[in-house]
């Protein structure tokens, strides 16, 4: 099959004809329909994230047909459609599995990290880590949900915005762009500071009441605020934008380094500043329903299987906006 693997060196890619996966007894084959590129698949190849598995195959935001299982699969059945995100396995045992917070659990293991992911014509993934769809579910306006969607959703739930509450968006990339739709039709009002043409067009159509430029203030304090660009020197800025009591959420995996901050000025009046670390398999499920009712549409750039490079090299420069889908012929 053919797969795009990292190479040697940070920012590498390599299109490369590999064997056809063998899915481990609770495993399943997939057949890639769609595969989303996303800012993390970025931090895997620009190896901004530590190396977990040299060449890897990237892509966690899957879309596909089950072609085979192993001998444990009770499930899913050859024929049915799936999703496959980036959370691949957990221990199941540890404290935080136990507790339903098994984003935090110390063994997991992610698609495209520790494992090859969706780059490819095929890909494997746990059943009890794959998604079940429908057969309507378009692959590739679904494939974007599997990481943008599930991440901000689980990013707007730890921002604590209050019903009809002002949302700060720091950086407004697939993720971003999905997450106000959520926001909006909860009556929210959205200010958005990013940098790029196309994405502040973006936030315009999605109907912000304020669009401006990365660094820039709005014009009233926030409620709540989610930091998507992986920019450590918006952190301080988000803070300071943001109401007393309120709060601000880091959704990305990667930071570049923030800036020292002042307690008074950044912090004080009981601001909370929180990360997002993945998501639960519930986040996952709660999303895909979610996405069904409100009809959730991404704003979708197509690339061909064979321009995986390409749409990276895209996502590197800001030159495209909202979400980036590979479609193998």
């Amino acid at each position: 099959m053919r797969a795009w693997t990292t190479g040697d060196r940070a920012g590498s890619l390599t299109l490369s004809e590999l064997p056809v996966p063998e899915p481990a007894a609770d495993e399943v084959l997939v057949r890639v329909e769609a595969c989303g590129v996303c800012r993390t698949d970025l931090h895997v190849v620009d190896r901004e994230l530590a190396v977990h598995r040299p060449h890897v195959v990237p892509g966690h935001q899957v879309v596909g047909t089950v072609e085979a299982t192993g001998s444990a699969v009770r499930r899913l059945r050859p024929g049915e459609r799936v999703g496959v995100a980036w959370l691949r396995r957990t221990c199941g045992a540890c404290r935080w599995c136990r507790e339903g917070r098994e984003n935090l659990c110390p063994d997991s293991a992610y698609t495209g990290w520790d494992a090859d992911g969706g780059f490819a014509e095929h890909t494997t993934v746990p059943e009890a880590f794959a998604y079940p769809l429908t057969a309507d579910h378009d692959p590739v306006t679904t494939a974007p949900l599997l990481c943008a969607g599930i991440i901000g959703y689980r990013a707007l739930s730890r921002a604590n915005l209050p019903p009809g509450g002002r949302l700060g968006i720091y950086g407004f990339g697939s993720s971003a762009h999905l997450t106000a739709q959520v926001a909006t039709a909860r009556g929210a009002e959205l200010f958005v500071m990013t940098r790029g043409e196309q994405n502040r067009e973006l936030a315009r159509r999605a109907g912000a009441a304020f669009v401006g430029g990365a660094t820039d203030v709005p014009p009233v304090r926030v409620d709540a605020a989610i930091v998507f660009a992986p920019a450590g020197e918006l952190v301080p800025l988000a803070l300071q934008a943001t109401e007393r009591g309120g709060t601000v959420a880091l959704a990305g995996i990667h930071m570049s380094g923030i800036p020292a901050m002042d307690y008074t000025r950044d912090l004080f009046d009981e601001r909370d500043l929180r990360t997002v670390t993945a998501n639960t398999r519930a986040d996952g499920a709660a999303l895909l329903r979610l996405a069904t009712t409100m009809r959730l549409t991404p704003a979708v750039t197509r690339y061909p299987f064979t321009a995986a490079d390409a749409a990276l090299d895209d996502l590197r420069a800001g030159r495209a906006s909202g979400s980036l889908v590979l479609a193998p012929a």
